[in-house]
């Protein structure tokens, strides 16, 4: 069984979702969090509010726990809590990777892939995973750099698009696999997902479900104009290029938040970065029960259909 925390500082993170009512929203958030704050006080561990974090929460509760950036939180906290969805999950997980800090989420969004715990159960639950009673997940992530001149590095947890952008033509791309190239088609763009991002944009656009322990990436057509360009799967020690041969407008998105403006002939290369995401489910958190639930595996066709009024 993995060792307790021992008491030390655990920063809470929170984003209200953009698509629910910003008051009912930063009320319940506040709510959890005063109460997230309190419990881990009982329990000897000094609560830390994320900078951004604190802004969007009461007044009560930004006077409860001092705030700091991410980057102090990656080198003082043993720990993060997560108030939100997948997005703020993600958003969180690519700016601590690096700091090997653990996660957990609490669902307060509305699909929860990432984030399996709920408000109410956070009495019971948390004292046990901080007493150690928890199952430890690494989720792997992609390292990327684009060919433009002065573009940082960045990480991404589920996936990276290359796209037509606002342009209303396809675009002509070209993917290399280790420095040989494989194939080019002609799409709206393509998708190289994470087994993490595999249940997102990708799993949209048709490419297959990962399970999260799978040492692989999946690289993901987005309509293309030939309907053999199929999805496929490569190692994780795959260094994958992707160039666009033709466009009249490109972009590079990084797991919807980071954008890079792409011209012909530039290009971004993706492989498996060394840092992971260190998740923390209890002890009784089953992948596929959260498939079968969130995805609605076990909807009979009557179920699914609309209900008669």
């Amino acid at each position: 069984m993995p060792s307790a925390l021992p008491p030390c500082p655990v920063a809470i993170a929170v984003r209200p979702s953009q698509r629910d009512g910003v008051r009912d929203t930063t009320r319940d958030l506040s709510d959890t969090a005063i109460g997230l704050i309190v419990q881990l006080q009982r329990l000897g561990y000094g609560p830390i509010l994320e900078e951004n974090s604190a802004a969007e929460l009461d007044e009560v509760v930004r006077f409860s726990a001092p705030a700091r950036s991410m980057d102090e939180i990656g080198a003082t906290c043993g720990l993060i809590i997560v108030l939100g969805g997948d997005g703020t999950f993600i958003s969180v997980a690519r700016q601590v990777a690096a700091h090997g800090v653990p996660i957990i989420g609490v669902n307060q969004g509305r699909l929860g892939f990432l984030t399996d715990l709920s408000p109410a159960s956070l009495p019971e639950s948390l004292p046990r995973l901080l007493a150690g009673e928890y199952r430890e997940e690494r989720r792997i992530l992609l390292s990327v750099t684009s060919s433009t001149v002065g573009s940082p590095g960045y990480l991404a947890v589920n996936d990276v698009v290359v796209n037509r952008g606002g342009a209303t033509s396809l675009v002509d791309l070209e993917i290399s696999l280790n420095d040989r190239f494989a194939y080019g088609f002609r799409a709206d763009g393509v998708i190289v997902a994470t087994p993490t991002g595999s249940t997102a944009y990708a799993l949209s656009a048709g490419g297959p479900i990962m399970a999260p322990f799978v040492n692989a990436f999946t690289i993901v057509p987005i309509a293309p104009h030939a309907l053999t360009n199929r999805p496929i799967v490569v190692a994780d020690d795959s260094v994958i290029r992707i160039t666009v041969a033709r466009a009249r407008e490109a972009l590079a998105s990084i797991d919807g938040h980071h954008v890079i403006p792409l011209n012909e002939g530039d290009s971004v290369v993706l492989k498996r970065a060394d840092a992971t995401v260190r998740l923390w489910h209890p002890l009784d958190y089953d992948y596929y029960h959260t498939l079968r639930e969130k995805l609605g595996w076990t909807e009979t066709p009557e179920g699914l259909a609309p209900m008669k009024r």
